[in-house]
């Protein structure tokens, strides 16, 4: 069982002893502890929406009365996506948001991610702020005269959709000319609720896969290639244009191509980048350890890119920065300022559709016009007698002939390949990242390094 509180947020498994696992009394100091900055900030607004998970209805209903009982006013827009949240925080012009969803991970997991009042995650510093106010105890609940209120809304999915609708350069009519057929493999959460509609609106017709919004995954939720047999078995049978692969909260996409074979969620970000990038100049950003393929890409497109820290919030600040149009992780995450600073899959699924349309290509076809490279993603666990900074260390000391990079974790540049290792802010791991030309060499070079490590 585990419980981690981190600047980011509160995550963890459902049940067990307080301070350990994500219980009621963990769900209820936190939220209150971010209460009590709202509030401080003048604040009195707060969103809310949740995934499908099961236990959705009983974190949500904790996280909005310590909300009413610390003195604000609380929109639960019941279940919806994390993209969608992000997106009604402005939308209600709300002074913060909190969704509730652990993302990729399983089923006995929840979490609360904080919003600030743009709709992006809070920073660092807010969030380290959270983590001491509940080390000082420095929360005070409302009186009676003073306790929020409560409003229900179930229109925030209907909104995202009508935005990315929207988009000047969306070229949604040739899009329905080709009456492209999906299968969506929804991992019975809100995928099933939310991509139909974006779908819908295109003219493309779809078979939805674990459709039933029921929270007891049909498989491992993250969108990786070995979760996703049955979806690549689907887009043969039912001759499709594509497989979309969503996470539980909608954030993260992955493709599988008419042949059955995955498109590669490092690819998502590349291909929708192609698509923004022959409609509107910009800078592109994506995370140290993400493909070099969209470096090639933009690069192509006579425009620059810059590589940001691991994180989301990391990539979103890199890309305020920069002023980038598109940015992401490798993870299947794209990043649409035009719409907000958030993962959207939704966002995703119309960029891909537009793509192929415009191209009037396969996306086997158009998976052939970027640079080929292979990834090769590894967890490391953890021994209590592991240190990863010493770890880090002596691993930048035996490799100090390579290009080194130190901004986070460790990644080493070879001529024809690279190699990251960091420790993961959500588990009790480190991820060890290898890309090379092929995966062949990718995996060598992630098992070279996992070696060492072991030897250290």
């Amino acid at each position: 069982m585990t419980l981690i509180k981190s600047i980011s947020g509160i995550r963890g498994t459902i049940g067990g002893k307080p301070g350990k696992n994500l219980t009621p009394v963990d769900i209820v100091e936190c939220t209150a502890a971010y209460a009590q900055i709202i509030l401080e900030q003048g604040g009195s607004k707060v969103v809310v929406g949740r995934d499908g998970r099961i236990t959705g209805p009983l974190v949500n209903a904790i996280v909005c009365n310590t909300l009413i009982s610390m003195g604000l006013n609380v929109i639960d827009f019941g279940l919806s996506t994390t993209p969608s949240i992000e997106m009604m925080v402005k939308a209600e012009q709300a002074d913060a948001g909190i969704i509730l969803t652990a993302s990729h991970n399983p089923k006995q997991w929840n979490a609360l991610k904080f919003l600030n009042a743009k709709g992006d995650f809070i920073s660092a510093a807010t969030g380290q702020k959270v983590l001491d106010y509940i080390a000082a105890n420095k929360i005070e609940f409302a009186e009676v005269d003073s306790i929020g209120s409560l409003e229900n809304k179930d229109n925030s999915i209907e909104y995202h959709v009508k935005e990315v609708l929207a988009l000047p350069y969306l070229n949604t009519e040739e899009i329905k000319k080709k009456k492209y057929h999906v299968v969506v493999d929804c991992i019975n959460s809100t995928g099933a609720i939310s991509i139909p509609p974006i779908l819908d609106a295109l003219d493309c017709t779809y078979t939805l896969i674990n459709a039933e919004m029921t929270g007891e995954f049909a498989h491992n939720p993250e969108p990786l290639p070995e979760h996703l047999i049955e979806l690549s078995k689907a887009v043969i049978t039912e001759k499709a244009v594509m497989g979309i692969s969503v996470d539980p909260d909608v954030d993260r996409l992955a493709l599988v191509m008419e042949n059955g074979k995955m498109f590669g969620e490092e690819y998502t970000l590349v291909a929708c980048s192609d698509y923004l990038l022959s409609k509107k100049q910009g800078n592109t950003v994506s995370n140290l350890s993400s493909t070099r393929a969209l470096r090639d890409l933009t690069e192509s497109y006579g425009q620059q890119y810059f590589a940001s820290k691991v994180g989301e919030v990391n990539v979103v600040e890199k890309m305020k920065e920069v002023n980038a149009v598109i940015g992401g992780e490798g993870n299947g995450g794209v990043i649409l300022p035009d719409l907000h600073y958030g993962r959207d899959a939704i966002a995703g699924i119309a960029l891909m559709l537009g793509l192929m349309a415009e191209r009037d290509k396969a996306l086997s076809e158009i998976k052939t016009g970027y640079t080929p490279y292979a990834i090769s993603k590894n967890k490391l666990p953890l021994t209590d007698d592991m240190d990863p900074d010493q770890i880090i260390q002596q691993l930048a000391e035996i490799y100090k002939e390579e290009k080194v990079n130190l901004e986070d974790g460790l990644k080493i540049d070879f001529t024809d390949s690279w190699v990251q290792l960091r420790k993961s802010n959500t588990e009790a791991i480190m991820r060890v990242y290898a890309e090379a030309n092929t995966e062949k060499e990718a995996k060598r070079l992630a098992e070279m390094i996992m070696g060492k490590i072991k030897d250290l």
